[in-house]
């Protein structure tokens, strides 16, 4: 399905505002469940919701710059701000998570100050996970409809929430148990699960930002679709220019030696047109000739 950029704005929009609403919602409560209940972990928590809410409009920013369409200084567009402003998310995440560790530890090793969590921390985690799966699940299904890299990211850091809010439960039912060390020792586990989120986020946006196919499917489909013109015998030195939320492509095409300019021109057209209709992150097709059963060197 290919959007148009009004529809790519709404549906971006959509998911920009759910995931604000829904962490000013969890960033109040748990901040204040966490200081009545005397939850460390769940603190950390509302700190991680509140930086949900920044990363988020960061997201939206690089969004709206990757909705900009082509000029003459940028003539493949400006896609790759989205990947651009995930790397901003990561280094968020990572200063975030270094905040998170150092105080885990400090608390742990050196304060030693544990004590039984209410079960309302319990309660407040299981509203955490409730919540942040169904919003990070929504959100994810719209930057996946639009082909969206920075909602993605959004989308991904969102749903460390879930096994954050999951850690706090469990930490709340063991220090009842008698392991009230485990307040401290969760809320460092959710600054790991931060950090090695910031690290996926980190590969898969460089990825886009280096122009690496995101996957052989593409290349497939690209084949099946040129070799059910009529005229066209194959295709080869197939260049997928990756921006994030869409793709340019250079293909070379085989064709009857003996065909005409005209015809030639024709096929190699049809060919364009039906790729961009077709495959659906390719934005701009750039397609060469080549004499079919002739060995060259491009």
């Amino acid at each position: 399905m290919v959007f148009l950029i009004e529809d790519r704005n709404k549906e971006g929009k959509k998911a920009i505002k759910v995931g604000i609403i829904a962490n000013i919602f969890l960033t109040i409560l748990n901040v204040f469940i966490g200081f009545v209940s005397g939850s460390f972990a769940l603190i950390v928590e509302g700190l991680h919701t509140l930086s949900d809410i920044t990363t988020t409009l960061i997201a939206y920013i690089g969004f709206r710059v990757g909705q900009k369409p082509a000029d003459y200084e940028h003539p493949f567009g400006h896609g790759r701000a989205e990947s651009i402003v995930g790397l901003v998310i990561v280094l968020f995440l990572a200063f975030l998570s270094y905040e998170i560790i150092t105080q885990g530890i400090y608390r742990l090793f050196f304060e030693r100050n544990f004590g039984k969590q209410s079960y309302l921390a319990g309660l407040m985690a299981l509203i955490g996970i409730f919540v942040n799966l169904t919003i990070s699940n929504y959100i994810f299904r719209i930057g996946k409809k639009i082909n969206s890299p920075a909602i993605i990211a959004d989308s991904k850091h969102q749903k460390t929430d879930v096994f954050s809010s999951i850690a706090i439960l469990i930490s709340v039912i063991l220090s009842n148990l008698g392991f009230e060390f485990l307040d401290p020792l969760i809320g460092l586990t959710i600054g790991v699960l931060i950090l090695k989120t910031a690290f996926t986020l980190g590969k898969d946006n460089i990825n886009n930002i280096m122009g690496k196919i995101p996957s052989q499917d593409i290349l497939d489909q690209i084949e099946n679709v040129t070799n059910s013109i009529d005229g066209v015998y194959g295709v080869h030195n197939i260049k997928i220019n990756y921006f994030g939320s869409y793709a340019t492509l250079d293909i070379h095409v085989d064709l009857n030696p003996d065909l005409s300019l005209k015809n030639s021109h024709k096929i190699i057209h049809k060919t364009q047109d039906k790729l961009k209709k077709e495959v659906n992150i390719i934005q701009d097709v750039t397609a060469h000739a080549c004499p079919f059963g002739e060995e060259y060197e491009h």
